[in-house]
Order: structure tokens, then C-alpha cells, then sequence
């Protein structure tokens, strides 16, 4: 396809407005398309702060997509003149004998460009005194990591896309002809109708309604709880830039983020939890898992032990069965795209993947085979 393709993108988080953007930057005609609004609470690209990081262990395309990913975070908010990336570095905290992961990852984190450092606990001890490594190995820092802002983020790119000529419907998809090839276009719930040359589907959680033949036993929304965590007055050890972001690879997958603008100090557990339905699901956190989350916090950070919850979220993540994105055409029509399975780490790859999707879409460049539907069926 070339420049002045009409194509509608459903989807206003990481994927669909990075895709967006990108289209209309390059002659497409796109209107974008949000039930909610970019950012909102119920999208997997809502809440306060994703982590940017290249550690993703071995034989993965994702430590390359990072770096592309983290230049262009930086190239947009010096022209954008906004801060959307917290340069807080990344540690990751590993076992002895339990690091196959890590080891892997370290040889990707070089050919991709990536500074990183091997630090034992000793070294990490010294660096961060208010973490208690007990347990702890070794642990791989990237000085570059760190957090991005994501509900500002989504909104952002909004306007930019705006500020190049596209077009915004804050309007949902109905579920209707969308596996037969859309040849009347697609209903939206004002009672209108759009047609496109091209359609991108990047609507996260909601992948599996819209497309329940296709993508059903594919897209699973899992209930994920974070807590934020209230540093004690005056203590800045929690804090940025006193703390990098850090994850805790143990016997669970622990992560979080330092206490920012005024925000709490971010605990989360990568466990997959539930099914969870991203629509009308209850976004209450429970006791019991704000009970095992402040025995981690007090046990980890000794200085944050019985601090107060300050603020709590239930988001969701999509997950694919292999844990890798989806890009990739509908099986009955070429010119609908379906973008999504970010499987809780997909934020951070939003610029560098709006450039794939554009470029498959305007100049019909081959779709990766790692992120093809028909993966699933062999």
C-alpha cells in the first residue's frame, strides 16, 4: 500500500497509538479509534509507569526491539519537550545456580548496544545498602533502564497524532462481521459505520471478544495487583534517584519502581493471576494479596517494613500461550492487522513496534514468523 491509505487503527495504548502515529506521519490517512480514551484505568496500558529494560534471556527478539525502542523514547521527548522516560537504571536480581536467564541475556545486551554491568552482592550491597540481598546472587544493572510514564504517554502520542492530521473517535468496535473480512467496513457504537483501506485491531484484552474464532484460546487477560507503598517522612532511600528500578527473579517474579513525583513506591508480583474479564471486572485489590505483598516489601526493603498503602491498582495483562506479541494479518482478510499479546512487557516496545506495523502495512514488508498466528498451529 502507499501513502493516502485510509486506515482505521482500534486501540489507543502503546500499540495502536504508536501505530497510528506512525501511519500519519507517513502519508496514511488514520483515524484512531478508543473506547475509553488513551491511558484509561480498564487498558493494559493505563496506570502510572512501565519499566524499559533488555534483559529478556536467550534467542528472543526483544532486547534489539528495547534498544530501538528506548532511542526513540528519548528522541520524542526532547522534541516533544516533555519527560516520559526516568533514566533510574535496572537491576536485576538473580540466584546462584537458578540464572540460566540472566547468562543468556548478557550476550543480546551486547550485540544490541546495551550498557550493562555483572555486580555481585557485595558490590550491589554497597551500591543500594536499603535492599537486603539475602538469597541474592549476583544481579545484571543497566545503567540506561528505567521507567516510563505510561498513562501520559498514551495520551501524548494522542496528541501528536492529532497534531498531524489524524483523526480520533473516542468510540468503540462492535463485534460484528469482523472474522469475515469487514467488506462493509466496521460498526462503531454511535451507530455509524467506517470503512478503511487497512484495519489495525491493537485493542489489548479485548482481542479475544472482537475476535473470539480467531483469537479466543489466544489472548487470556490475566488479573495482575500492584500496591504502592508509602516511604517513611523524610526517608529518600526509596526513592529517585536513590533506587534504580529493580526485579527480583526468585521463586517469584517480583518487580517495582522507586517512589516518583509524589507516587509511592511501586511493588508488583509478575505471577500470572486469573482470567479476568478488562471490561466490568472488579478492581479491588484483596487482603491476602496485600498481605504477601508487604511480607516481600518488609523482608526485601527492611526500611520499608509496615509502611502504608498509599495507592493500590489491578490492571491485566494479555498473554499469548508462548508469552510473544501477535503481528500479524487476519487469516480470511489481508487488510485487516491484528497487533497485540503484549504479555506484560510489551509498553516499553510501543515507538520501535508502531514502526513494524507502519512499515508492514505501507511498503508490505514480511511479517516476523516469531509473531505469526500460525505459530499456534503447528
Amino acid at each position: 500500500m502507499q501513502s493516502e491509505t485510509r486506515v482505521l487503527v482500534v486501540g489507543a495504548g502503546a500499540f495502536g497509538g504508536w501505530t497510528a502515529l506512525n501511519l500519519q506521519r507517513r502519508g496514511a490517512r488514520v483515524t484512531l479509534c478508543d473506547a475509553w480514551g488513551p491511558g484509561n484505568s480498564r487498558s493494559s496500558s493505563g496506570g502510572e509507569s512501565r519499566i524499559l529494560r533488555g534483559t529478556y534471556g536467550p534467542d528472543q527478539p526483544y532486547t534489539k526491539m528495547a534498544a530501538r525502542a528506548r532511542q526513540l523514547w528519548r528522541e520524542h521527548q526532547q522534541q516533544w519537550g516533555c519527560r516520559l522516560f526516568h533514566q533510574t537504571g535496572v537491576l536485576w536480581m538473580t540466584r546462584n545456580g537458578d540464572d540460566d536467564f540472566e547468562r543468556a541475556s548478557l550476550p543480546l545486551l551486547h550485540e544490541a548496544g546495551i550498557r550493562y554491568e555483572e555486580l555481585s552482592a557485595r558490590e550491589m550491597g554497597r551500591r543500594w545498602p536499603q535492599i537486603n540481598l539475602e538469597d541474592v546472587g549476583w544481579g545484571v544493572y543497566e545503567p540506561d533502564g528505567g521507567f516510563l510514564l505510561a498513562r501520559t504517554a498514551c495520551q501524548r502520542v494522542v496528541t501528536e497524532f492529532l497534531a498531524a492530521g489524524g483523526e480520533y473517535k473516542q468510540l468503540s468496535v462492535l463485534p460484528e462481521d469482523l472474522e469475515e473480512g469487514l467488506r462493509n467496513g466496521v460498526a462503531l457504537s454511535d451507530g455509524s459505520r467506517l470503512s478503511a483501506d487497512a484495519y489495525v485491531f491493537a485493542c489489548g484484552p479485548w482481542l479475544g471478544k472482537l475476535f473470539h474464532e480467531t483469537l479466543g484460546r489466544l489472548i487470556r487477560p490475566t488479573r495482575q495487583e500492584v500496591i504502592f507503598f508509602g516511604p517513611p517522612p523524610g526517608d529518600n532511600r526509596f526513592s529517585e534517584p536513590n533506587l534504580p528500578v529493580w526485579a527480583d527473579h526468585g521463586e517469584r517474579f517480583m518487580y517495582g519502581m522507586p517512589a516518583s513525583d509524589g507516587r509511592g513506591f511501586k511493588v508488583a508480583d509478575d505471577t500470572r493471576g486469573p482470567t479476568f474479564d478488562p471490561t466490568s471486572g472488579d478492581r479491588t485489590v484483596n487482603s491476602e494479596a496485600l498481605t504477601a505483598m508487604r511480607d516481600y516489601v518488609g523482608f526485601r526493603f527492611p526500611g520499608m517494613k509496615d509502611a502504608p498503602v498509599i495507592e493500590t491498582r489491578v490492571c491485566q495483562y494479555e498473554d499469548t500461550p508462548d508469552g510473544n506479541f501477535i503481528i500479524d494479518h487476519h487469516p480470511v482478510a489481508e487488510n485487516v492487522w491484528i497487533v497485540g499479546g503484549g504479555s506484560g512487557h510489551g509498553f516499553k516496545h510501543g515507538p520501535a513496534l508502531g514502526e513494524m506495523v507502519a512499515d508492514l502495512i505501507l511498503e508490505g514488508k514480511d511479517v516476523d514468523p516469531l509473531f505469526r498466528l500460525g505459530r499456534f498451529q503447528k
